[in-house]
Parts: C-alpha cells; structure tokens; sequence
C-alpha cells in the first residue's frame, strides 16, 4: 500500500494532508479518475457488450473493427520472444 500511495502522490493524483496520515485526491487526479470512468462508462463498456454478445451471423462495423485490431495486435507480437 505504501508504494501504491507513494506512486499516486508522484503522479500528482493524491496529496498527503499535514501531520496526518491521510490523503485527499486533487484536481488533477479527480479529472484523471473521471476520465478513467467515463471513457470505461461511454466507450469499453458498450463496445465490449456489442462485441461479446453479438450473435455470430451478425457483423456489425465494430466486430470488425474489433477483430481487425485484434489481429494486428497478434501479427506485432508474433516473432517475439519476451521474457515472462
């Protein structure tokens, strides 16, 4: 936990409260967290649910657009051996 507030405060998303061993969130980290949220609420959410239950003869333009990066993605990695 120490290192995950210590890596918050860096960032500049936390700030430590004076003589105390609390924390409150600033304006730059409440802006990030809501942009976290909505782009999750607006965008991944809803395309993630187009995208896993769609039935299988439907191919609507975001399966597609999905698959394609999909695909790209495999093609990048493949060849490279990372280490674990």
């Amino acid at each position: 936990m120490t290192y995950d507030l210590r890596r918050l405060r860096l960032h500049g998303l936390i700030e430590r409260i004076p003589f105390t061993r609390r924390y409150r969130v600033t304006d730059h980290g409440l802006r990030t967290a809501l942009c976290y949220h909505r782009t999750y609420a607006r965008v991944l959410r809803p395309a993630m649910s187009v995208v896993f239950e769609a039935p299988p003869r439907s191919v609507c333009r975001l399966v597609r657009v999905v698959n394609s990066f999909d695909r790209e993605v495999q093609r990048l990695w493949e060849g490279h051996d990372f280490a674990a």
